[in-house]
């Protein structure tokens, strides 16, 4: 996958994309990413990019010319799925971020602020927010879709089964993880996990994710596809608290 990023601060991104898992990935040529500063396409004479807002208000706002011919340089064509990192946009959420990664070529715009020129909406397919809070810019909201839409795109992760396991994948919070020593500090591994009964394993996982969902985020249960075993398992759950 390609992915281009229009930033004013590209330096913000040298050290994410080319470590760990990301590093690999664009090594073994599954990703490639792309930097470009959006102030080498100002035709200010010091490259500005911000002016103030018509009508009045606090703070400047992103110029559309440099955003545009940034955007004519790099998708002339309109080939990449152009997405713009701002609050005010759609919540990323596991389901998008899988169905992102099924793009081949991704244009990520980041904001910064008080907004955007809207006219620069026009040329945009999608608006992107990480959660209901406001950064100071559109840099990291970018590094979090990176990440989190790189996971499902295949030979990124180490194991094919990773991105499945985790938290969201099935609609609930992930389950308790545990590594060697099966003792440590008195604290012992819960003994489900080292008898090798793969069918107890599996139950014991998926009655722990339901706990600690319904403790956590207990709306993530109701929109959870739950069989009749799950539905008994938060039932004694109930029966335990009363």
């Amino acid at each position: 996958m390609r992915i281009d990023i229009l930033t004013l601060f590209p330096e913000m991104f040298a050290n994410v994309l080319h470590t760990s898992m990301l590093g690999r990935a664009c090594e073994n040529g599954i990703l490639d990413f792309r930097l470009h500063n959006i102030r080498d396409y100002s035709v200010s004479k010091h490259k500005n990019t911000d002016d103030y807002p018509f009508g009045g208000g606090a703070g400047m706002v992103m110029m559309a010319q440099p955003v545009y011919d940034c955007l004519d340089a790099v998708d002339p064509s309109h080939e990449a799925l152009r997405i713009c990192l701002t609050p005010r946009g759609s919540t990323l959420t596991t389901q998008a971020a899988e169905s992102l990664s099924r793009t081949d070529r991704l244009l990520l715009l980041c904001g910064h602020y008080e907004g955007i020129d809207e006219r620069v909406m026009l040329a945009m397919d999608r608006e992107l927010s990480i959660g209901d809070y406001i950064l100071t810019g559109g840099e990291l909201p970018a590094m979090v879709l990176i990440d989190c839409v790189s996971r499902f795109i295949p030979g990124v992760l180490g194991s094919d089964e990773s991105a499945g396991d985790e938290s969201f994948s099935d609609g609930l919070l992930e389950y308790p993880q545990y590594t060697r020593p099966a003792e440590f500090r008195g604290m012992a591994v819960p003994e489900v996990l080292l008898n090798g009964n793969h069918a107890l394993i599996a139950r014991w996982r998926r009655e722990q994710a339901l706990q600690k969902t319904l403790v956590v985020r207990p709306e993530l249960i109701e929109r959870t596809a739950l069989d009749k075993k799950d539905k008994a398992f938060l039932k004694s759950l109930e029966n335990t608290e009363n």
